[in-house]
C-alpha cells in the first residue's frame, strides 16, 4: 500500500486508481418506495421468496488497462455490464456495455428507474444513470466529485431522496440529494471518519478506510463501515438538509485488527452481521433500532479449520427469508454458508462451496432468493448457484464469462 505522503495531491489528468494504492493481494494468495428496499447489502425483500423471474442484472467492474486491487492480470473490462437473467438456471445474457471508469460498486433506487455507481479512482466520483423501463438499458445523466479517493461503495437512501457513498482512500462518507430526473445534485455533506493511525495491520490500518455505507432496515439510522479504524460509524441523516450527525451511540467497535468491510441487517430488525475482512470472521450483534446501538453476540470464523493459505473476506448477504447467510472468501475462493438461529441470531456453518474461480469479490442473491451470484474477479467469471430452500446449501448451476466482475445488482423484471 502506498503512503499518502508519497502521492502527488495535485489533480491528475488521468485518475489514480486503487489498484495502484492497494497491495496486489491476489498474487500472494495464489485477491415500492419503502425502507425495506435497502437492508444492508440487500439481496431482495424479506419474507418467503417467490419463484425466480426474468429481470435485468447490472454488473460493476474494475476497468482496463490496469490490474485491479488483488488482481493478477490487467483488466479488459470497459464499464458497467447489463444483462438479462434467465429464471430457469440463473444464466445471464449481455445486452449492453456502458463505458465508465472503475464502476466497481452499483446501487439502484427504490423505483428501479435509476442506477448509481462509484468511480473508484483518485479523485473519486459518483455517477447517475437512467434506466430505460422498456429494455433495461442505461443512459448516463451526470457525475459528482466524491470529496475523497477510491470511492468503493454507494447506496441509495430508502426514501429515494439521497445517494450515499464511501471513500476508501480518504476515509469519508459523502451524501448527495437526488433531483429531478434522477440526477445527483452537488454534495450536501461529507462525514469524516477518524482512525487512530496505529491499527494492528499497518498496511491497511494506518488511517480511516471507509468501505460501505447503508441504512438499517427502517431507514432510521445510517452506518458507515470503517476498515481502517475497526469500527462502524453510527450516523443520523437529516432528510430536510441532507446532513449527517453522530448517532446517540456514535460508533460500534469490533475487535482490534479485524478490519470490518461490509455488514448486513437481518430482516427481523434485531440482529446485525459485520464481515471482518482482515481476520476472516463475522461478528454478530443484537441491534437496538431505537438507539442505533449494538451488543456483541458472537464472532465466528469464515474458513474451515486447517486452512493455512492467505485469505480476505469480501461480501456478506442474507437470504431474503432470513434463514441463511453467506460470505465470500478471497484466497480460499469459496462461499461460506450459514444457518441463522431465528431466536439468538447466532450463525452455524453449513459448509463451503467453491466459486469455480479466483478472488470472489462481489456476491448477491436475486430478489426471489433462488440464485446466488459470486463474482470471480481474477478469472473473469460469475458463478451462479441455486439455493436449496430446505437447507441453504448451494448447488452449482452455470458460469457466466464476463471481465473483472465486482458487484452484481438486480433491476426490474423484464
Amino acid at each position: 500500500m502506498s503512503d499518502d505522503s508519497n502521492r502527488n495531491t495535485d489533480p491528475a489528468p488521468v485518475p489514480f486508481t486503487r489498484r495502484q494504492f492497494l497491495p496486489l493481494l491476489g498474487a500472494t494468495a495464489a485477491a415500492a418506495l419503502t425502507p425495506r428496499a435497502l437492508f444492508a447489502a440487500p439481496g431482495g425483500q424479506p419474507g418467503r421468496p417467490s419463484a425466480a423471474q426474468a429481470r435485468f442484472v447490472y454488473v460493476g467492474t474494475y476497468t482496463a488497462p490496469g490490474v485491479p486491487p488483488g488482481g493478477t492480470h490487467p483488466s479488459t473490462a470497459l464499464g458497467i455490464y447489463a444483462f438479462t437473467m434467465n429464471p430457469s438456471d440463473g444464466s445471464l445474457a449481455l445486452f449492453q456495455t456502458v463505458p465508465a471508469s472503475n464502476p466497481s460498486f452499483l446501487a439502484l433506487d427504490p423505483s428501479l428507474s435509476h442506477l448509481y455507481s462509484v468511480n473508484e479512482d483518485d479523485p473519486g466520483n459518483v455517477s447517475a444513470y437512467t434506466i430505460n423501463a422498456a429494455n433495461g438499458s442505461l443512459a448516463f445523466i451526470n457525475s459528482q466529485p466524491a470529496g475523497g479517493s477510491f470511492t468503493t461503495h454507494v447506496s441509495v437512501h430508502p426514501s429515494g431522496q439521497y445517494v450515499m457513498a464511501a471513500n476508501y482512500g480518504s476515509g469519508n462518507f459523502p451524501v448527495y440529494p437526488i433531483v429531478a430526473g434522477g440526477a445527483l445534485a452537488p454534495m450536501s455533506d461529507l462525514f469524516q471518519s477518524v482512525g487512530n493511525g496505529t491499527g494492528p495491520n499497518p498496511a491497511r490500518q494506518e488511517g480511516p478506510h471507509a468501505h460501505q455505507i447503508l441504512t438499517d432496515p427502517d431507514a432510521t439510522h445510517v452506518f458507515g463501515v470503517d476498515l481502517g479504524a475497526d469500527k462502524v460509524d453510527a450516523l443520523d441523516l437529516d432528510l430536510a438538509t441532507g446532513t449527517f450527525s453522530p448517532g446517540e451511540v456514535p460508533f460500534v467497535p469490533v475487535a482490534s485488527g479485524s478490519g470490518p468491510r461490509h455488514m448486513a441487517f437481518h430482516p427481523d430488525r434485531k440482529h446485525a452481521y459485520v464481515l471482518d475482512e482482515l481476520v476472516s470472521s463475522i461478528t454478530v450483534f443484537n441491534y437496538d433500532p431505537n438507539r442505533g446501538a449494538f451488543i456483541w453476540v458472537q464472532t465466528i470464523p469464515t474458513l474451515p479449520k486447517g486452512f493455512t493459505g492467505n485469505n480476505t473476506t469480501a461480501e456478506i448477504r442474507i437470504h431474503p427469508d432470513g434463514q441463511f447467510l453467506y460470505n465470500t472468501n478471497r484466497g480460499h475462493n469459496s462461499v461460506t454458508m450459514y444457518e441463522i438461529d431465528q431466536d439468538t441470531g447466532k450463525l452455524e456453518v453449513i459448509g463451503w462451496e467453491s466459486t469455480r474461480g479466483e478472488w470472489p469479490r462481489g456476491m448477491n442473491i436475486d430478489p426471489s432468493g433462488t440464485f446466488l451470484y459470486a463474482a470471480n474477479q481474477n478469472t473473469d467469471s460469475i458463478a451462479v448457484f441455486r439455493i436449496q430452500p430446505s437447507n441453504g446449501k448451494l448447488k452449482f448451476s452455470t458460469l457466466v464469462t464476463t471481465p473483472t466482475p465486482v458487484d452484481v445488482e438486480f433491476g426490474a423484471l423484464v
